[in-house]
């Protein structure tokens, strides 16, 4: 089938590098979750469908049978048959049931709906990301606005049990009564060092230290 539709977007795929061929790269690519469509010959054995299934289930991706058979698709990749592969890109993987689907619309028309759907979605999360990568290259990194300070518009209350007496005055003193010693205790005691001491004389007389002349 040199003009097959099928046969031509594999071929593509392969040159690109998102089509994985075998059951081990098949099943390492939906244990990873990079698989987005698995695709089995018409004539593969019941061993080989089961397998299918459980890719498929492991790693949330589809699977279905081509209307190829397992040397058309060996010849294609150049080997003697190939009966499982897998492709990791989404939009590939939608073009390619939309062209089973042209043809045989009962069989694969509900499948090629439920894979453009993941391919809109894939593709939409694609654009974003690279018009992040965008932003971020020119530098117009989105800035968070700087909160605003809360301002208290209202004057503390004061509370009913915290009371703050006024500041008094002190109280005059009373007449005929002397003013408060001010001194402190150490001024005091420094008097009483440096105050001079008389020793008494006879009879008890304090003497002055002048001596009469004769």
């Amino acid at each position: 089938m040199p003009n097959d539709p099928i046969l031509h977007l594999l071929g593509l795929a392969k040159k690109a590098g998102k089509l994985e061929l075998g059951e081990e790269p098949v099943g390492a690519l939906c244990r990873a979750r990079h698989a987005r469509l698995v695709l089995l010959a018409d004539n593969a054995a019941p061993n080989t469908y089961r397998r299918a299934a459980h890719f498929g289930e492991s790693g949330n991706v589809l699977w279905l049978a081509l209307p190829h058979s397992k040397e058309e698709l060996g010849f294609l990749f150049g080997r003697s048959s190939v009966a499982m592969m897998a492709l990791s890109d989404a939009g590939l993987a939608a073009s390619l049931v939309d062209k089973l689907a042209a043809m045989d619309p009962e069989r694969y028309g509900p499948a090629a709906a439920q894979l453009r759907v993941k391919a809109d979605k894939m593709l939409q999360r694609q654009r974003e990301k690279r018009q992040h990568e965008k932003n971020l290259r020119m530098g117009k990194v989105r800035q968070n606005p700087a909160p605003k300070e809360e301002t208290d518009s209202n004057p503390p209350v004061r509370s009913k049990n915290s009371h703050s007496a006024p500041p008094t005055a002190p109280k005059p003193p009373r007449p005929g009564s002397s003013a408060p010693n001010s001194r402190t205790e150490g001024q005091r005691r420094s008097d009483h060092r440096t105050a001079p001491s008389f020793k008494p004389g006879p009879g008890g007389r304090k003497l002055s230290g002048k001596f009469r002349k004769p």
